[in-house]
């Protein structure tokens, strides 16, 4: 039977002080930021998106962008505190907000702890000097280790660096070193994935350099090990945690959770057991827009065909390296488990799924898109 699951939320913050090349985000440059009155709109979507909560507690917060760091400890005190007036926060809530090195400094870092906010992701992506200046960052090096320093003396014991490999001419050495330096700084969580080029972006208009094949692997293999050895454990394709500090709202999403969804270009999945259904569903994207239009910020949703609900659980928990129990798919969907008997002795018959729980196994996960093709209705 079809259940609620846990509820989180996403905030999106749309404005960043310069577009890096290689984002497909919903990000936007901007001349001056209007605080109170995306505050006020936020607000005002939240109370349109109230309902669907369903009487439940928020487990986790999530503020994404763009760059959430332009905006102000005061705005997330203000936005935190209205939030906890119009519905229940978990006893052990996790809220995160991404941050970049280059629009942050020491007072911001401790008004957002005072404001609430109990976890932070720091946008890093190298410490190499030339690659942040290819990758269009505005930090250097040395003011991401000033920023992780910061953010520790403010308070933050839950810290996570976004990482990335495989950029323009990096070497293994280059990538190496990157993720030792990461890892001299202690982080609770490590998001470390490697450069894709997206659609849409500078990078696929004028694609750079990247690495071969070889290289690549080498970079995979050497930087699992490290990781590996640093005691960091891999749970999800691109993230590796201390014991414990693996991120909570992603785990939500990866295990087929609702989460509400408020901000210019938020998405959004909720649950309506009475109704048999779940709807994913997204905000108008431009600020502007966003801003002027108080009654209809949604500009698209749609309710997941029964059908594509195998395909769509899957692609979620076969992200975890530890997969599910196989009875959540019930509670998450609302099939019966027999629809997947098929498939999944197939993939078990090939040694590509675990026995007795929906995981990929160590093989399996080298062939994740292969297997997510089994569920293709």
């Amino acid at each position: 039977m079809l259940a609620l699951p846990p509820l989180s939320l996403y905030v999106h913050v749309p404005w960043c002080v310069r577009k890096c090349p290689y984002c497909d985000f919903n990000s936007h440059e901007f001349q001056s930021l209007p605080e109170q009155a995306y505050l006020d709109a936020l607000l005002r979507d939240f109370d349109l998106e109230h309902p669907y909560a369903q009487g439940r507690a928020l487990q986790t917060i999530f503020i994404g962008g763009g760059t959430p760091s332009v905006m102000s400890g005061e705005f997330y005190e203000q936005l935190i505190k209205a939030l906890q007036q119009r519905i229940d926060f978990a006893p052990e809530i996790e809220i995160t907000m991404e941050a970049n090195p280059g629009t942050t400094e020491a007072g911001r870092f401790t008004a957002y702890r005072k404001a609430g906010i109990n976890r932070l992701s720091l946008g890093v992506q190298s410490f190499n000097t030339q690659h942040l200046a290819r990758l269009g960052r505005i930090h250097s090096g040395h003011e991401a280790v000033r920023a992780f320093q910061d953010a520790r003396n403010a308070g933050f014991e839950n810290i996570n660096l976004d990482l990335m490999h495989g950029l323009p001419e990096q070497t293994a050495d280059d990538a190496r070193a990157d993720l030792e330096q990461a890892l001299s700084l202690g982080p609770e969580h490590l998001s470390w994935y490697q450069l894709t080029i997206e659609p849409n972006t500078a990078f696929y208009s004028s694609p750079p350099p990247l690495p071969v094949d070889d290289v690549l692997w080498r970079i995979q293999e050497d930087g699992q090990a490290l990781l590996a050895s640093s005691g960091y454990q891999q749970y999800e394709i691109s993230a590796y945690s201390r014991l414990d500090k693996q991120a909570r709202h992603n785990l939500n999403y990866w295990q087929f959770g609702d989460y509400l969804a408020i901000g210019a270009g938020a998405h959004g999945k909720i649950t309506f057991p009475e109704d048999d259904r779940i709807v994913r569903y997204r905000k108008t994207r431009m600020p502007d827009h966003y801003l002027k239009d108080m009654l209809h910020y949604r500009v698209g949703e749609s309710v997941i065909a029964q059908q594509d609900l195998p395909f769509e659980f899957m692609m979620n928990v076969l992200r975890l390296n530890a997969g599910v129990s196989e009875d959540l798919f019930t509670r998450r969907t609302g099939l019966r488990l027999d629809v997947l008997n098929a498939p999944v002795a197939r993939l078990r018959d090939q040694g590509l799924m675990e026995s007795h729980r929906f995981a990929a196994t160590a093989r399996g996960r080298l062939f994740l898109n292969s297997i997510l093709e089994v569920f293709t209705p």
